[in-house]
């Protein structure tokens, strides 16, 4: 029997309920339209030319027989592009990177640098076209290897220090009862969402308007309005629907080229990077050396912790992984020093990747952490309590909230910790070893300044409209949750807007801030239109329109540590005769504040975490370093886990209330990442001994390193 509710109470709790995509029966129909399936009439098609070589300078753009085939219409470079304006800071705090200031000049610094854009009524004449372009190099000597003693190595901060130092290392370690001092590598690892890069550029009434595929359609209009010299009034922005983002999908050369192409035609132009130039243009995780030291009395309580990164950076662009963060947050000592460094190569700009920092960099302090855990004889979980900090390690902030402890206690009741045997290589099952390891995730929970507008509308129904972006979260349907409480309305009465620059600024798809900075900013127009019809006498109160700005609100929040946290574990099932490792069951216990949607919170931690397994076990992108380029650079060559490699993925949560916080969202984007892979490969030494410290862990690494296990003790490879 169904009933139905009706009334007040029927109108109020939206948020905190599993409710299926607003724009799910779209999408899965092929009904919702993406940026490259978009029509337009008269539109043209741009193809980009990417350098062969990996360092130099472009010597002559053979345009003339190209130029004569078929449909083409014209060939940018930068001998006929026009100038950009680069000097200046943009919304993330850093200049442009130039290589999305397409064809200003004639040098290379990588190869897949583009060279060119040739342009053609349909788009297999504008690959046909391009793929017929000659251009000359003058080839220089190139350096595309990174290894942790780079003479070129620096360090950087980001948005965070470079460095971080308190007590006095060297005499801590030399107190302590057991030390771990060891190396830990991640490789180049790629986006390679489903959708890729698409833009396409038109001039409508003397104003530009770009239909694009990225995370923040106000911070990529303020970008191409600086660097073309544009009114920001003048430039919108629409991005409905993204095919996944997860830190690639700001500014990029598609957008600038496109641009550029529908000035100098004056029709609209369209440019979509192929899967092979997302490798090149569409940014990565860069690669990592990280080194860890730790020391801890006989108790377990750490004395000193050393955590030191390095990655990689383009010679024309500074980008910092900031691995050594996460250290900054979990774990405190007496003597507690962290760094990142930088070194400069002729290779293509690393960028955002989904939990930058802290994905990587929770690989090596949780692989170090359990390291340490079994030198002393600790419990691996019962060690990371006993070093829970007060505050902040290095801010000396007091935490808003940490819930890591309750994370751990309820993951291993329901994981059946308390019955595993400590030692390793002893359970067996046939041909597989099997082990189970833990790890602690924490990811930064923020906010940024946004505006929203909200609506009444004459059919009793409420309008928002905000510059948000759903990259496959569900945060149009969280939004709608929110504002339906926040108007004590019905979701079905509320209809969300998002993806358009005309909406005003908001904040960007990223660093899992999206949906609480929105959601702030739609409850307090939401909470002022309520106030204003309130006072109204017009039935029905049609035209209120009601904008918020959250500047001011943020600015009066408390100074204090806010992070989300989580308890990852992993069962996995390790044949040493062939190499092959099996992951049984991964569990997620989280404390990620207020859960607007279950099911779509659910959905983004379990691709985080399965995205950890990839992680761990196979994403590896693979450098040819006499040019810089990639093997195989596609999804045949860049192996990522598929349904087969990933098991039943259990995800929960704990209470996590933040009472100063008016909003109480921490984001659920990257926290489910953090931790997964080192989880992994604890369980990997658990099951065979063996210490991994090099991701992924190939098959022909389990093979060159299991070997029969020594009397009472573990294998170190």
């Amino acid at each position: 029997m169904t009933t139905t509710t009706s009334g007040p109470s029927a109108l109020r709790g939206a948020v905190g309920t599993a409710r299926t995509r607003i724009e799910g029966r779209e999408k899965v129909t092929g009904a919702a339209r993406y940026a490259g399936e978009i029509p337009f009439a008269d539109l043209a098609h741009g193809w980009l030319v990417l350098s062969t070589v990996t360092r130099g300078r472009i010597l002559d753009v053979e345009t003339a027989p190209v130029l004569a085939m078929p449909g083409v219409l014209t060939v940018l470079h930068h001998g006929n592009a026009p100038r950009l304006t680069t000097d200046y800071v943009g919304m993330l705090g850093t200049p442009p990177d130039p290589t999305c200031a397409v064809f200003q000049n004639d040098r290379v610094p990588f190869a897949g640098w583009p060279v060119a854009l040739v342009v053609a009524e349909t788009p297999e004449e504008a690959r046909e076209a391009a793929e017929a372009l000659v251009v000359t190099y003058d080839s220089e000597p190139h350096d595309t290897a990174l290894h942790p003693d780079h003479p070129g190595a620096y360090p950087a901060a980001g948005h965070m220090p470079a460095e971080t130092e308190k007590g006095d290392l060297e005499a801590q370690l030399a107190a302590s009862a057991f030390v771990v001092d060891a190396e830990y590598t991640t490789p180049e690892e790629q986006h390679s969402m489903m959708e890729p890069h698409a833009a396409t550029a038109r001039w409508e009434g003397g104003r530009l308007e770009v239909v694009d595929s990225n995370q923040g359609a106000g911070w990529v209009q303020g970008e191409l309005a600086t660097m073309f010299s544009l009114d920001a009034s003048s430039v919108r922005v629409r991005s409905e629907h993204i095919g996944g983002g997860f830190g690639s999908k700001g500014l990029r050369a598609h957008q600038v080229s496109a641009v550029m192409a529908a000035t100098a035609l004056q029709r609209p132009v369209r440019v979509v990077l192929t899967r092979r130039q997302t490798f090149s243009l569409g940014g990565y995780r860069s690669p990592t050396t990280q080194r860890v030291r730790l020391g801890a009395a006989s108790d377990g309580r750490l004395l000193a912790l050393e955590h030191r990164s390095l990655n990689q950076t383009s010679t024309v662009y500074e980008f910092v992984e900031p691995s050594a963060g996460v250290a900054r947050v979990l774990y405190d000592a007496d003597a507690h020093r962290t760094a990142n460094h930088v070194v400069r190569l002729d290779v293509p700009s690393p960028t955002w990747m989904r939990a930058p920092g802290e994905a990587p960099g929770s690989f090596a302090i949780e692989a170090a952490l359990d390291e340490l855990a079994e030198r002393g004889g600790i419990d691996p979980i019962e060690l990371r309590l006993r070093n829970e900090p007060e505050v902040g390690p290095v801010s000396g902030l007091p935490f808003a909230g940490n819930n890591l402890a309750a994370c751990f206690r309820e993951g291993a009741r329901r994981f059946g910790w308390a019955d595993r045997d400590p030692r390793p290589g002893i359970r067996r099952e046939g041909r597989w070893l099997l082990g189970t390891g833990t790890a602690a995730a924490s990811f930064g929970a923020g906010a940024a300044p946004s505006t929203a507008l909200v609506t009444a509308e004459a059919d009793g129904s409420f309008t928002v409209r905000i510059t948000a972006a759903d990259i496959g979260t569900g945060a149009r349907t969280a939004l709608t949750l929110i504002a339906a409480d926040a108007l004590e309305t019905a979701p079905e009465q509320v209809r969300v807007r998002i993806g358009d620059s005309d909406f005003g600024p908001a904040m960007i798809a990223g660093g899992s801030m999206g949906t609480r900075s929105w959601a702030w900013a739609v409850t307090a127009a939401a909470a002022e239109l309520r106030e204003r019809l309130a006072m109204t006498t017009s039935i029905p109160p049609e035209g209120i329109t009601v904008r918020s700005d959250t500047t001011e609100a943020l600015g009066a929040l408390a100074r204090k540590e806010r992070h989300s946290f989580g308890a990852q574990f992993a069962e996995v099932a390790v044949d040493t005769a062939t190499g092959e490792i099996r992951v049984r069951r991964m569990l997620g216990v989280f404390a990620a504040g207020r859960i607007v949607n279950p099911l779509t919170a659910r959905n983004q931690l379990v691709g985080g975490m399965t995205w950890g397994i990839s992680m761990a076990l196979h994403e590896e992108a693979v450098r040819d370093r006499n040019t810089g380029g990639h093997y195989a650079p596609d999804l045949a060559g860049y192996h990522v886990a598929t349904h087969a490699d990933t098991p039943a993925i259990e995800v929960d949560w704990v209470d996590d209330h933040d009472p100063e916080d008016p909003v109480g969202i921490k984001g659920v984007g990257e926290i489910g990442i953090v931790g997964a892979a080192a989880a992994v490969a604890n369980a990997v030494w658990h099951a065979t001994g063996v210490r991994h410290r090099d991701l992924p862990i190939r098959p022909d690494r389990v093979l060159a390193a299991t070997g029969p296990l020594p009397a009472g003790g573990a294998v170190n490879a």
